[in-house]
């Protein structure tokens, strides 16, 4: 489970959609590949980040996580960008 946090210093709640672009099963392995967010830019005083949050909006459930290791500062004008691999997909699973 993850606690969401408010609008503020350039990110915005509920996070950037990341769409579909294929989900197939080939040879008993089944791959999910999504395209990357939009990136967040911070504002003002900014926004601490450590975890880039995969979130099924329609089943209202953590799918999974990624783990920078430490809080990071996004800083004014500053960018933080998640990027989901094309070519392997998000996971695969068999």
């Amino acid at each position: 489970d993850a606690n969401e946090l408010t609008t503020s210093g350039g990110y915005t709640v509920n996070g950037n959609a990341a769409t579909i672009v294929s989900s197939s099963q080939t040879g008993g392995v089944y791959k999910l590949v999504l395209s990357s967010p939009t990136a967040w830019t911070g504002s003002g005083s900014g926004f601490t980040v450590r975890y880039a949050i995969l979130w099924d909006q329609t089943t209202d459930k953590l799918v999974g996580y990624w783990d920078y290791g430490s809080s990071q500062l996004v800083g004014l004008s500053e960018t933080f960008t998640v990027t989901l691999d094309g070519t392997n997909g998000v996971f695969q699973a068999s």
